[in-house]
């Protein structure tokens, strides 16, 4: 009896937070809507060229690339203005541009014009990445935050605090003995929104250089939407002697929202690249991307695994891109272990970046966490890290445990940028491999735990040793 009545509370809740969630949604006003995401056939006519990179680039970002011996390419001109224009006069919106794909993406209230825009002599393709949805779940909604810690998340054994055990386990806090905790190191957050950061004041400290909104339609701001780049980000920056420290709290920070909270559809990879080329724009140094692709709200439209390859889905080209423009990509490699897809998710099949997976406090493997290999036969996860559950700060301003590759990735990345604050003079591959290298599974690195628990400390005694 007592089972069959725990059954009924049970199902009466889910039946009651299913309804309250439905409650919430709400007519969209932009319905109906379309993009398109149009490719460019070439950069002809263009008035920027790679002799004065600094039209398009920042000194930071040339000076990045100058430093590792990396070259510019046709990739890194912005696409044609002329073009743009063309597609533009054609009742489009502009919504963003990708110069690494030579894409432009085309906001339409009808598909009148779409033919018109295939016929234009620079248009190479037309593909629909997002329609409307009927209705809506607003994200941009406020949220009450605590001004202070609880007194009993104090631990006045450790200035870690909570967050001890996530850097301890990787020996990271050998790096902040020596001050290296990310100075002058940028950090780029790719992520769906970054709830009360502005507000809560354990990100008081925090160097933040900027945000961009790269999500349509566009939020009135980063800080309104969801609370998973919060927490991300808090991995990273909190300076909070004895309750919590990031593993790069000195390092400074752009914020990017290209997630978009109200649907799952293929512009959100989109998105992604072109927040990316933004981060290389302004000089960042690393990418964290806490976010992953393969299941679209239309089936159809769903990822195969025979993509898993590291170029055929647009997120995992543009992600294979980011070492080659002198930056290190940490992106988390996705909690679908427990179901049907158990993959990787989109970009952490990409070449030449550390995807990072989770396992739990006891140092074992987390049963969520996405696994490997990649289709081509790579070995992923590229590493793992706590995240079963990790330490995180909410968007109220608590302290507070969660599940997921996405809080994985950020404590390596923060101890990422340490390490090569450490070692200036290496190159973001030479950075990653150390880091593979440093693993406790290196040997025999698998396609669940990859090359293992990273040891930065051994990552940078190595370092020193090879010029």
């Amino acid at each position: 009896m007592r089972r069959f009545l725990l059954i009924i509370i049970l199902v009466t809740a889910v039946v009651t937070c299913w309804a309250q969630d439905r409650a919430k949604k709400v007519r969209n006003k932009e319905c109906p809507s379309f993009i398109f995401r149009v490719t460019l056939k070439d950069k002809q006519n263009s008035p920027y060229s790679l002799e004065r990179p600094t039209r398009f680039l920042s000194r930071r970002s040339v000076e990045r690339r100058r430093k590792q011996g990396l070259p510019l390419d046709t990739t890194d001109l912005p696409v044609t203005p002329k073009y743009v224009r063309q597609i533009e006069s054609l009742k489009t919106a502009i919504i963003g541009t990708s110069r690494w794909n030579n894409t432009v993406l085309a906001q339409m209230k009808d598909t009148s014009e779409l033919e018109r825009i295939r016929q234009l002599p620079c248009v190479k393709d037309c593909h629909l990445v997002w329609h409307a949805p009927d209705s809506i779940q607003p994200t941009a909604l406020k949220m009450k935050y605590e001004e202070e810690f609880n007194e009993w998340d104090s631990i006045s054994t450790t200035p870690y605090g909570r967050a001890d055990a996530q850097i301890r386990s990787l020996n990271g806090q050998r790096l902040h003995d020596i001050n290296c905790m990310g100075e002058g190191m940028m950090i780029a957050v790719l992520d769906g929104g970054f709830k009360n950061v502005d507000k809560i004041p354990a990100f008081g400290k925090a160097d933040i250089r900027g945000t961009r909104d790269f999500v349509y339609p566009f939020s009135p701001s980063v800080y309104y939407e969801l609370d998973h780049g919060t927490k991300v980000l808090s991995a990273m920056t909190t300076q909070k002697p004895h309750y919590y420290i990031g593993t790069a709290p000195h390092a400074c920070y752009w914020l990017l929202r290209c997630e978009d909270g109200q649907s799952e559809q293929e512009v959100e990879e989109d998105y992604w690249a072109i927040a990316a080329e933004f981060a290389d724009s302004v000089g960042c140094d690393l990418i964290n991307s806490s976010l992953g692709y393969n299941d679209f709200d239309k089936g159809y439209e769903s990822h195969k695994l025979w993509q898993l390859d590291g170029h055929s889905t647009l997120i995992s080209h543009s992600a294979s891109m980011v070492a080659r423009k002198g930056m290190i990509l940490v992106n988390s490699a996705g909690n679908s272990g427990m179901g049907p897809w158990k993959k990787l998710t989109f970009p952490a099949d990409a070449e030449d970046c550390l995807t990072v997976g989770a396992v739990t406090d006891l140092l074992t493997n987390a049963p969520f966490s996405s696994v490997g290999p990649t289709q081509d036969g790579r070995v992923k996860p590229d590493v793992v890290a706590i995240g079963s559950p990790a330490t995180v700060i909410t968007g109220r301003g608590s302290i507070a445990q969660d599940m997921g590759t996405s809080f994985a990735a950020p404590i390596i990345c923060g101890l990422a940028a340490c390490l090569w604050q450490a070692l200036p003079e290496k190159s973001a591959l030479e950075i990653m491999e150390l880091i593979r290298q440093s693993g406790n599974n290196k040997e025999h690195p698998d396609n669940i735990y990859g090359y293992g628990l990273p040891n930065f400390w051994r990552a940078y005694m190595i370092g020193k040793v090879k010029k």
